[in-house]
């Protein structure tokens, strides 16, 4: 007979068989520390314009959404202003709205 009450308090496998502990995955275990992204408008001095759609086309992905800055890197305030430029540039055509 299985006794009920030590199985609810003996749950030392709770990681369902896959052996491991995924908290050091999470923060730098096995893979190594990541990599700090920097941000290219401060190191390089560049200026989001929404005149410059190259530059800007490198923000955008391919359906058209603004990629977040913890992808691209960049800090809040040329985040921000990466932002307004790109729906500046939308507004006037030099950028599409949505690629379908």
């Amino acid at each position: 007979m299985r006794d009920d009450k030590d199985s609810m308090n003996n749950r030392d496998d709770r990681d369902g068989g896959r052996g491991g502990n995924n908290r050091d995955r999470r923060f730098g275990g096995r893979k190594g520390p990541f990599k700090k992204k920097v941000c290219k408008f401060c190191t390089q001095n560049l200026v989001a314009d929404y005149k410059n759609p190259d530059l800007l086309r490198r923000y955008v992905t391919e359906r058209g959404k603004i990629l977040p800055s913890r992808i691209t890197g960049t800090c809040a305030k040329h985040q921000r202003a990466l932002t307004r430029e790109i729906k500046r540039a939308r507004v006037l055509a030099y950028l599409p709205f949505d690629r379908k």
